[in-house]
């Protein structure tokens, strides 16, 4: 199957039976999400729920965490990955936030990426999810999974490779939606260890099951109950 098709099968999949996708991070308001996605980076969102309500109450405003120090964020952060990086990150960020954007989160990937602990992937996200925008985030599920259908080339070995694919071939108006998709696909079905191709609605056009298991039937299989993805 050429790319161009497993594209057309993976967007009208989704677009079928997943119509509305959303990030699973708990947020409010842009700071929020930023916060949130600062905090998420290897570290599961369940995790980072988890956190934020305690760390929101004692900072609820880009102020009031610019006026904290590395030392008084991180109790409220200790259990995420890699804390203590993390809450200096998120100190700086305040005061940036403050000092330059007067208290707003910026809407564009440049002005974000000069804010501590924000890449191209938050950037992504944020400029995304709050902003609307065509961006396509590149995580560790995104990346396994666009490589694992065929999306994207085995020479595309970078994130900003599998980004510049992807957005190739996914069409501007739902771009902010496959990121969901690919996300939500690898971590309930295309797991990294046993990816769980018995429930999976894909093998059709899926390379990697191709590859280890033959062609699967071209009769698209049925989705998945909500259990398996949920």
């Amino acid at each position: 199957m050429r790319k161009p098709e497993r594209f057309r099968r993976f967007l009208d999949y989704f677009t079928t039976n997943f119509p509305e996708p959303k990030t699973e991070l708990h947020y409010g308001n842009p700071y929020e999400l930023i916060v949130a996605v600062v905090l998420s980076a290897q570290c599961t969102d369940k995790r980072v729920n988890l956190v934020m309500p305690a760390l929101l109450e004692q900072f609820p405003t880009p102020y009031q965490l610019g006026a904290a120090s590395a030392e008084e964020i991180y109790p409220f952060i200790r259990s995420v990955s890699y804390p203590n990086n993390k809450a200096k990150h998120l100190a700086g960020l305040g005061r940036m936030l403050v000092s330059e954007f007067g208290g707003e989160v910026p809407s564009t990937i440049e002005e974000l990426q000069r804010l501590p602990g924000v890449g191209r992937k938050t950037a992504n996200v944020v400029v995304s999810v709050i902003y609307n925008q065509p961006a396509m985030a590149v995580d560790t599920h995104v990346f396994r999974v666009s490589h694992r259908l065929g999306l994207v080339n085995r020479t595309a070995t970078t994130p900003l490779a599998v980004e510049k694919e992807l957005l190739r071939y996914t069409p501007e108006e739902v771009v902010a939606k496959a990121h969901h998709w690919l996300i939500l696909h690898g971590r309930y079905i295309c797991v990294a260890r046993q990816p769980k191709c018995g429930i999976c609605p894909l093998t059709d056009c899926c390379r990697y099951y191709e590859v280890n298991f033959g062609a699967a039937p071209s009769k698209p299989l049925p989705p998945p109950e909500a259990a398996d993805i949920i």
